[in-house]
């Protein structure tokens, strides 16, 4: 059986720089009837393995250490055995949640992480996060970008571990950079094109973060 892509909405907050936000959070599952791996870990223990469906999991890919994307990371890697995987330029960030737990594995860039038949490249993408991490599978023709790219432009950057500059090069070299019609499923809010955003750099470098 092909891989496919299951996908929930988890509800929660953020909380950084002494701020706390009410967010939604995405939670996308990649795998076939038989393996899976998981796209972050917000919020919701049971609606993730409700998405999970029994499955093993081989992995949760944390895209960042935010901690709306791994605060029930470490449980959820206990209910199913699998490890958290998480970029280690975002430790600092991972241990402001986790101070006490650290992630199961690392995550490096060109790596290749394989399930039900498909290929994962890790892309290191930072500026959002200093271990923001992009998820590309060629033969779906699909990128999982966290909070790196959404729909209409980068993710935040203005808080700490964050960088617009540094965003923008690894929007404009790792992601624009990748076939038009890749679909671009996000940490938050609605999924997207490369070749929708891609005429929209300049604009989003004049507006700044």
């Amino acid at each position: 059986m092909s891989a496919r892509i299951d996908h929930a909405v988890t509800s929660g907050t953020f909380s950084l720089d002494g701020q706390t936000f009410d967010v939604d959070n995405n939670v996308w599952v990649l795998g076939d009837d038989a393996e899976c791996v998981v796209f972050d870990a917000p919020h919701d223990v049971k609606a993730i393995t409700d998405v999970i469906a029994g499955r093993r999991v081989l992995a949760i890919l944390a895209t960042h250490a935010h901690d709306d994307h791994v605060r029930v990371a470490p449980e959820l890697s206990e209910a199913t055995g699998a490890p958290v995987l998480l970029h280690p330029a975002d430790l600092p960030v991972w241990r402001l949640t986790h101070p006490d737990r650290e992630p199961g594995g690392t995550l490096s860039d060109g790596q290749v992480i394989e399930v039900a038949g498909t290929r994962l490249e890790v892309l290191h993408t930072p500026g959002h996060a200093p271990g923001a991490c992009c998820f590309h599978a060629p033969g779906l023709g699909v990128v999982f970008t966290g909070d790196t790219l959404f729909q209409g432009g980068p993710g935040a950057t203005g808080r700490s571990f964050s960088d617009f500059g540094v965003i923008i090069d690894s929007i404009r070299d790792r992601l624009l950079v990748l076939p038009p019609e890749t679909v671009v499923h996000t940490g938050h809010g609605d999924s997207t094109t490369i070749g929708a955003e891609l005429p929209h750099l300049d604009e989003w470098i004049r507006r700044g973060h």
